[in-house]
């Protein structure tokens, strides 16, 4: 299956690199995006550029919006997004409801409409920068030895300020038709159940086709269980 991966915030596409070759020996056909702003150095980009490099990663390995194959299903891809790109994989299926065939949400949730990206961390000098490991001392970063750090550091980059900033609007209903996994890393499946029956998670609750898939890791699994989460994401694209 065609395996699109996102990258949470401060990371590039290399935040992947790790658990590529699982997909790949599980006979899946994965991409990672690098997203605008986060690796390629164009400090003015949006959410909305964002987003148009992941729909353009959709169209490059499924076809253009309008082409039949498209429309039938047949070349559906798994959007993979991880922490606040959580946001984005949901916004990619409403805008590409033909093209994705499934959502997988590591270690996030949706934003709703009309809420702001990731309004939890304050720009400065226009952009956001990592704020330090402190910010994520308990379950989110016990797992990370100094070498995970190290390829943290090595993949990560000041977020712009228009990107966390950006307002979240989703125009297609039939989003909520496409099956979703909430994989949970440093909480529970129970924990993000409790979530969504409280009502924090709004963007979910119409979801006709949501499940929740356990990994035993802290909040990035891609550094520190790469191996398990190739295997998690390769049986959700099988």
């Amino acid at each position: 299956m065609r395996i699109v991966l996102i990258p949470g915030l401060w990371l590039d596409g290399s935040a992947w690199d790790a658990v590529l070759p699982g997909l790949r020996a599980a006979g899946h056909d994965p991409v990672a995006v690098t997203l605008p702003g986060q690796g390629d150095g164009a400090v003015s980009a949006t959410l909305e550029d964002q987003l148009d490099a992941v729909l353009a990663a959709i169209d490059r390995v499924s076809g253009p919006v309008e082409a039949p194959s498209a429309r039938s299903g047949s070349r559906g891809v798994l959007v993979v997004g991880h922490s606040a790109a959580s946001t984005l994989a949901w916004l990619a299926a409403d805008r590409r409801r033909a093209q994705v065939a499934k959502v997988a949400l590591v270690g996030g949730m949706p934003q709703a409409d009309g809420a702001a990206y990731m309004p939890f961390f304050e720009p400065a000098d226009g952009v956001v920068t990592f704020p330090g490991w402190e910010a994520f001392a308990g379950p989110d970063s016990d797992d990370l030895t100094p070498e995970h750090r190290a390829a943290f550091a090595a993949a990560s980059h000041p977020v712009p300020e228009a990107v966390v900033t950006g307002i979240v609007r989703y125009t297609d209903a039939r989003r909520h038709e496409v099956p979703v996994v909430m994989v949970c890393p440093e909480y529970s499946p129970d924990d993000a159940k409790a979530w969504l029956e409280a009502g924090e998670i709004p963007e979910l609750t119409p979801a006709q086709h949501l499940t929740y898939a356990d990994i035993d890791s802290g909040h990035w699994p891609m550094f520190s269980a790469p191996d398990a989460l190739a295997s998690l994401i390769a049986s959700l694209a099988d």
